[in-house]
């Protein structure tokens, strides 16, 4: 007889499907073990980027064709500007960089000054004496500001909005935080089509402020395509054609389409010096802090240091433990002792190397930087280090001479190309640019001539330039263009157009007169006479007989 099955007992599946079950609950544990892992790991990671904040680093990302995000260069040029503001080596590298630049002036003509052609330099003056562009463009503190923005921001981008009509052209920055993107010539990375501008525009509609995000798109100053490949729209954005844009960047990265701010590599040694500053202060004040130590009897501590107190107001005794230079009352069993400063070094001069770097990002001698010229070699320090500055600066005004011509020979360009231009002259077309040539008789060269580097005084400068015109080798008209710099003469431009002739050749008027005077006594009159220009009454008279 066969025994019933005993259903209670475990069976082989049973068992089998148990091991499953316990080794899926293993691989489970080991799993989420592996998640936890992982998780470690990239806290880990935030942690370490974390830290490298906190040491001053900024963490910037690149992308594909090695420019910053545009994050990453929003993050740079915020930085910069406040510290600009805020941090006195920032702002004295940056003023003093402007100062090198532009604190001369600058002189702007265009050589063809001639009566018979047309007054190409009388259209240039005339747009940089527009009220609106010399507040952006022309005038002392717009150039100051255009200085600043390469300090502070990296690039500048000059909007040039031109009348078609009247060929009228009018300056305006467009912030380059709002230039996200530039379209290139696919097969040439220097050549630039267009830029695209993002933007918050604010409008009063109804009595309501209302803000909305626009898109455009500019043309690059010089690309001017034709047909289907002059659009109105790129994704449905305006192009607006009628305001080129001419962009200048600075310090940019081999590769890089996009300029970094001159005061981006000074601003972690500028941080480092002030922090220094501020330690050593705290130390001095804590030096200061105990200036007499007072001991007396137990039972007259407090009597001793109340009095002390009304005469001084600084005892710590009496409940003052901010006074710095106060007494200390004790009894002779305590002792209170400064921290011993022997082999210490405390003075301010040990942070100086903190300042030259940087004034070596800054690409400044440090003694101009501080205003502090030190105390060893002092003269002879500054006057060799100021000789590479300026040929420095030199680099950056040659930057600036350029910029200046393109805009420049854009405002020729359309007093020729707009119906009621104020010149004549001929259009054609060489691929994507337009070419504008003047008639034989006129000439659109740009001259633009800055100030020598030179603290010489005036009198000592005037007699070196009268000397070398005294050998004869110098053309009056260079002599004299070089005088009105020394001078610092305003309107240059216009004493040099009264000076030469209809072929740009100058007139010597100092020759003219001599010669009038020596004929007038000659002829027995007063050379006086003839040299302030008064008429000879006799001269038909004499010229009959003679």
């Amino acid at each position: 007889m066969s025994m019933p099955m005993d259903w209670t007992q475990p069976t082989l599946d049973d068992a089998i499907s148990e091991t499953a079950d316990l080794r899926v609950v293993h691989l489970s544990d080991q799993l989420a073990a592996r998640s936890n892992e992982l998780e470690v790991v990239k806290e880990s990671l935030a942690d370490l980027e974390l830290a490298f904040e906190d040491r001053g680093w900024e963490r910037l990302s690149m992308d594909a064709n090695r420019d910053l995000s545009a994050a990453g260069r929003r993050r740079i040029r915020d930085l910069c500007r406040v510290m600009n503001i805020a941090n006195p080596l920032i702002k004295r590298g940056l003023g003093l960089r402007a100062a090198y630049v532009w604190g001369q002036g600058v002189t702007i003509t265009v050589r063809d000054q001639s009566d018979d052609g047309q007054d190409v330099n009388a259209v240039v003056q005339a747009f940089l004496d527009d009220p609106s562009n010399k507040k952006t463009f022309s005038g002392s503190q717009a150039r100051e500001e255009m200085e600043r923005s390469l300090g502070t921001d990296g690039e500048a981008a000059a909007a040039l909005f031109t009348n078609p009509l009247t060929g009228r052209v009018q300056v305006r920055w467009v912030p380059v935080d709002e230039i996200t993107e530039i379209i290139s010539d696919p097969e040439d990375q220097v050549s630039h089509w267009y830029y695209r501008r993002e933007y918050t525009a604010k409008t009063v509609t109804a009595g309501r402020l209302i803000e909305q995000t626009l898109t455009s798109f500019y043309p690059a100053l010089g690309y001017e395509p034709r047909g289907i490949d002059r659009p109105r729209f790129i994704d449905g954005y305006p192009v607006l054609w009628d305001s080129p844009i001419r962009m200048l960047a600075v310090n940019r990265p081999s590769g890089s389409m996009r300029g970094i701010p001159d005061a981006f590599a000074a601003i972690a040694w500028a941080r480092s010096y002030k922090e220094f500053l501020e330690q050593w202060s705290v130390l001095m004040k804590a030096l200061a802090r105990f200036a007499w130590q007072k001991k007396t009897r137990g039972d007259k501590v407090k009597q001793v240091a109340a009095k002390i107190a009304s005469r001084a107001g600084t005892s710590v005794g009496s409940g003052n433990p901010d006074g710095v230079g106060a007494t200390v009352v004790n009894t002779g069993d305590e002792t209170l002792e400064a921290i011993p400063k022997t082999g210490a070094t405390i003075d301010a001069d040990s942070g100086r190397p903190l300042a030259a770097m940087a004034a070596t990002a800054l690409e400044l001698p440090v003694t101009m930087l501080l205003g502090d010229p030190g105390v060893n070699g002092a003269r002879a320090v500054a006057e060799t280090l100021d000789q590479p500055t300026e040929l420095g600066f030199w680099m950056r005004r040659n930057l600036w001479s350029e910029f200046q011509t393109d805009i420049i020979n854009h405002v020729i360009d359309w007093a020729v190309r707009a119906p009621q231009g104020e010149l004549d002259g001929s259009v054609k077309r060489e691929g994507n640019r337009v070419l504008v040539e003047l008639p034989d008789n006129d000439d659109r060269t740009v001259d633009i001539s800055w100030p020598e580097f030179s603290s010489m005084p005036i009198d000592t400068l005037v007699k070196a330039i009268v000397e070398a015109d005294t050998t004869g080798l110098l053309p009056p008209l260079v002599t004299l263009r070089t005088l009105l710099g020394a001078l610092k003469v305003d309107n240059a431009d216009e004493i040099l157009n009264e000076v030469t002739d209809e072929d740009g050749t100058f007139i010597d008027r100092r020759a003219s007169a001599g010669q009038a005077a020596a004929d007038a006594f000659r002829r027995g009159q007063d050379p006086a006479a003839a040299l302030n220009g008064a008429p000879d009454p006799e001269s038909d008279s004499t010229d009959l007989a003679q």
